[in-house]
């Protein structure tokens, strides 16, 4: 566990990532991936629904982690997170094959904006930081015409000043450019002037420490720690928040 005091008098806006640190992307992303396998009739692919989703999954992550390091393109993602699962068991031609991928995206992202769960404490958090007078932002890699969905699909649409979504300005964090972008959206050009909160160390925290912002590391997985070289706070729950601003 790694530690330090923020200065507190000098934050004024806190920023916290959507995915696995407010909504509970995880959760939601299985009862999408559920609904999609029945209506699409994936069964055709997978006999079980839990295989499906564990394929889909491990793919999904090795292409997010692509795609935060600027190495595809959203499109590219979206259509092979798809494809690549079913490729094998896929007895047509390619056009079909890419039509059909396009369509279980298209359907996957609607039904994912649907879905309402939380990570706990969240909305707990939000109503601390409401209280104590913080402007709150989102700050977020994922995908604009869904993630505005999904925020007003879990009622927290109220409670967040500011949404920054790497998709509308073309820049994934851990770029500091998307940073420095979200202190010009808030007006704010001090960097100690902003904190960070998110469940990736890789994107949320080092790109944060990199842009001179305060970093609060969500560890909700209970993973080891990666070594950084600058000290961050971390936290198991987003209930420690409260402790610390």
């Amino acid at each position: 566990m790694r530690d330090y005091s923020m200065r507190q008098d000098s934050v004024k806006w806190v920023w916290i990532d959507l995915d696995d640190t407010l909504i509970d992307f995880r959760a939601n992303s299985r009862v999408a991936l559920r609904l999609l396998y029945d209506e699409m009739n994936l069964g055709r692919f997978y006999s079980c629904c839990n295989d499906w989703i564990a394929a889909y999954e491990k793919n999904n992550k090795s292409l997010w982690d692509r795609y935060n390091r600027a190495e595809i393109t959203k499109e590219f993602l979206r259509i092979e997170r798809m494809r690549a699962v079913i490729a094998d068991a896929w007895q047509g031609g390619n056009d079909d094959l890419v039509s059909l991928s396009w369509e279980m995206d298209r359907v996957y992202l609607a039904r994912l904006a649907e879905q309402k769960t939380l990570v706990g404490g969240a909305r707990e958090m939000l109503d601390y930081l409401r209280g104590r007078e913080y402007n709150i932002g989102v700050l977020s890699n994922g995908f604009s015409q869904v993630q505005h969905l999904k925020i007003a699909s879990a009622g927290l649409t109220d409670k967040i000043d500011l949404v920054v979504l790497s998709d509308d300005i073309g820049v994934n964090k851990p770029d500091r450019r998307i940073y420095d972008y979200a202190m010009g959206k808030a007006g704010c050009p001090n960097p100690e002037a902003h904190v960070m909160i998110g469940d990736n160390p890789d994107t949320d925290i080092a790109g944060a420490i990199a842009a001179g912002w305060g970093a609060i590391y969500f560890n909700r997985s209970k993973v080891a720690t990666p070594v950084m070289h600058e000290r961050f706070v971390e936290i198991g729950s987003l209930a420690s928040v409260i402790c610390l601003l």
